[in-house]
């Protein structure tokens, strides 16, 4: 059950046409954050994907993981099962990685992941003076350690975008035992003896309801998760009191401790025409990137962000 449509638009399939969905309300649920003190009470854009794929759909492609400290620190919390040893299976075998399999990585799994084919000459250049100023180069963030500068890999297939949806639902989506619902808002879930057993949404103007004979499976998400916790009754007992929501388990850390990476951004001039704004400030490198891509699937709509 997804909220938005089915990722029919053509630019959420090629690399370049993030930019085409950063801030397309059709595909995106085009959030500001409140007011942050320690951002000069800015409110920060938080683009999140509400297609099939979520946000996988609509990101800068960069296929990367959690810092293992992070992992390391959940099951020190007492999260058993958490620790990066733990996890770090998984993440092997979800990937069908281009570099082939390793310690680190998989090549039988449906996440497909590449490198970005050819590189810009002035992101080489960059890397270079990261590596003057001491910085190491780092082949693969993805490995043994996070820290320096390089390239990352995406999630891209032979030129196109490789959403969770493209992995994980369309080769199965022929099974007699999946129906794909789009443009579906799941509202609330209800419980039975403390089980999940339906879920009511909402679907242009009716409102509905599923159950489930066995499990329901909760994947909307860093914001709607919680919020869908919560309106289900999952929470806070005194938030939950505070909006009328009856309490089926008072759980205080839904909805806390939330974070998220900042994006930083450089600008600079450069002193010859090697950009991808370069590219598009001429017609005719317009048409060259894509002929370029329309013949080999190569060059700047080949690539997210990097």
């Amino acid at each position: 059950m997804e909220a938005g449509p089915r990722d029919r638009y053509p630019w959420i399939h090629i690399p370049i046409g993030y930019a085409k969905t950063m801030f397309h309300p059709r595909y995106n649920w085009c959030y500001y954050t409140e007011p942050d003190p320690g951002l000069h009470h800015r409110q920060i854009y938080w683009p999140r994907g509400k297609v099939l794929g979520g946000s996988s759909a609509i990101n800068g492609l960069i296929f990367i993981r959690g810092q293992p400290q992070d992992y390391d620190n959940w099951a020190a919390m007492g999260n058993a099962g958490w620790s990066w040893n733990d996890v770090l299976p998984y993440f092997v075998s979800l990937e069908n990685n281009e570099r082939g399999a390793s310690e680190w990585h998989g090549d039988a799994g449906p996440q497909v992941v590449s490198d970005i084919g050819q590189a810009n000459p002035l992101a080489e250049a960059f890397i270079e003076a990261c590596t003057e100023a001491g910085y190491s180069r780092n082949l693969d963030f993805n490995g043994a350690s996070q820290d320096g500068a390089g390239y990352y890999q995406l999630i891209t297939r032979r030129g196109f975008r490789c959403s969770s949806a493209n992995a994980y639902l369309k080769p199965v989506r022929h099974r007699s035992n999946l129906a794909v619902v789009t443009e579906a808002l799941a509202g609330r879930i209800e419980f039975t003896n403390g089980r999940a057993n339906t879920v009511e949404f909402r679907r242009g103007h009716n409102t509905q309801k599923v159950s489930a004979r066995r499990e329901i499976i909760l994947a909307a998400g860093a914001v709607q998760s919680p919020q869908l916790l919560q309106l289900s009754g999952i929470g806070d007992a005194k938030v939950l009191a505070e909006y009328g929501l009856p309490v089926v388990t008072n759980c205080p850390g839904v909805g806390q401790n939330l974070q998220d990476h900042l994006q930083v951004r450089v600008i600079h001039h450069c002193t010859q025409p090697l950009t991808t704004n370069d590219d598009l400030k001429s017609i005719w490198r317009q048409v060259g990137m894509g002929l370029r891509y329309a013949l080999s699937r190569s060059g700047p709509m080949a690539v997210g962000i990097n």
